[in-house]
């Protein structure tokens, strides 16, 4: 059915299908609507024999999905930027039990200081932390992502992250196709745990493991996400199959195949990136776009095939790795290596800050000049940076650097004392 809403209504309708048993809810922007939609669907009965948990903290929100997945339950949380961060400790715990907990992402800058607007840092801060992670490009993609989601996480037996970009999705209405119920039940089956605490057959879950064993735990983690590599093409396949329409996978390419530059990218952003791409075509440049969907397990062999016939690469990425630059780029270049690809890592978005049409085209056609450097902060204010720089420089007490570069750039900010 076609129906114009927000993308936060969306995943929630998406979720509601699935047939959730356990949703564990803290607010967050920006994906307060998404649970705040979830509990008015379980408190009308929408969503049936489903308990909605309210918490008091992220870190709450998901020790309370580790038990209820660990009891049997199919479980669903959400959370943002400082959120994440709160209940990190959990997230490992999460995935190293094996749980197939989904949850939500609504990127978000991470600070300090204070933003609330998107970018990837929170995500990006647990590539390392044993989630898969599915990246959105459009809500449809998001809604959809969800269903292969509940799938992928109980067939591997790992959690899932679905990022979608706080705000630029979760707070735009789009049309969207939410399927129906008969629909989401051919695709995804009830849930069978792999493991259940049961006071019935006592179980340990989560023992000590010292070192004789520590190294092979891990490893299965790894070992699941490789069968996650090999199961998402498969899903999205599946998923065509049954709802009529190509969503999901790997990566997505878009004009790649004549194309001597690529730009590489995440998210909402590739949108953006492909309408200045069709400007450059049209103008007799060869640039194309691959877009990441799945960003853990990360696709090495489908990014390699894709740029093989590439002559430069351009990574850009809503994130900083502080000291080094990139961290979507680190892995792309893990892809390409011995390839001969020239690769430029662009740091845009951070904090919200619009990327647009008319900074990629610049950007980009220095890029296919050959102008750009190993590094680029696209529309980065360097007056204001060195002039912070330069007051840290000439005096020691220059005060907190964000409110004196907000009064650089003309905003007023508070000051006490």
């Amino acid at each position: 059915m076609l129906k114009q809403t927000e993308g936060s209504h969306a995943v929630a309708e998406a979720v509601a299908l699935c047939r959730p048993e356990v949703i564990c809810a803290y607010p967050i922007s920006p994906q307060t609507h998404i649970v705040e939609g979830l509990g008015e669907m379980v408190k009308s009965g929408e969503i049936a024999d489903c308990e909605f948990i309210n918490v008091e903290s992220e870190f709450a929100a998901m020790s309370v999905s580790i038990g209820s997945s660990a009891a049997g339950a199919r479980t669903y949380t959400a959370t943002a930027s400082q959120g994440l961060l709160f209940m990190v400790e959990a997230v490992y715990n999460a995935s190293g039990l094996g749980l197939p907990i989904v949850m939500t992402v609504a990127n978000r800058a991470i600070g300090a200081p204070i933003n609330i607007w998107n970018d990837h840092s929170d995500s990006l801060s647990q590539r390392d932390c044993g989630w898969i992670q599915l990246f959105a490009e459009t809500n449809q993609e998001a809604l959809d992502l969800h269903i292969q989601a509940f799938k992928l996480a109980e067939e591997v037996s790992l959690p899932v992250m679905v990022c979608m970009d706080g705000f630029i999705l979760t707070h735009a209405y789009e049309r969207v196709d939410i399927p129906t119920q008969e629909q989401v039940d051919a695709f995804l089956p009830p849930y069978e745990p792999r493991q259940v605490l049961d006071p019935r057959e006592p179980v340990s879950i989560g023992a000590m493991v010292g070192p004789e064993a520590f190294s092979e735990v891990r490893y299965l983690a790894h070992a699941k996400q490789m069968q996650a590599l090999e199961r998402i093409p498969q899903l999205a396949e599946q998923f065509k199959t049954v709802f009529g329409r190509d969503s999901g996978g790997l990566t997505h390419s878009y004009c790649i195949e004549d194309a001597e530059t690529v730009v590489v990218a995440m998210g909402s952003v590739l949108g953006t990136i492909k309408d200045t791409v069709d400007e450059l075509r049209n103008e007799g440049t060869r640039i194309g776009v691959l877009g990441i969907t799945s960003y853990r397990p990360f696709p090495l062999d489908n990014v390699r095939a894709a740029l093989k016939n590439a002559h430069r690469v351009v990574v850009l990425e809503k994130s900083l790795a502080v000291g080094i630059g990139g961290i979507l780029s680190t892995d792309v270049r893990m892809a390409v290596s011995g390839l001969g690809l020239r690769g430029h890592t662009v740091v845009a978005g951070l904090g919200g800050r619009a990327i647009t049409r008319r900074s990629l085209r610049e950007l980009l056609s220095k890029g296919v000049r050959g102008e750009l450097g190993h590094l680029t902060f696209l529309d980065l204010d360097w007056n204001v940076v060195n002039k912070q720089l330069e007051r840290e420089r000439t005096k020691r007490r220059s005060g907190p650097a964000a409110e004196s570069m907000l009064r650089d750039v003309g905003v007023i900010a508070a000051r006490i004392g």
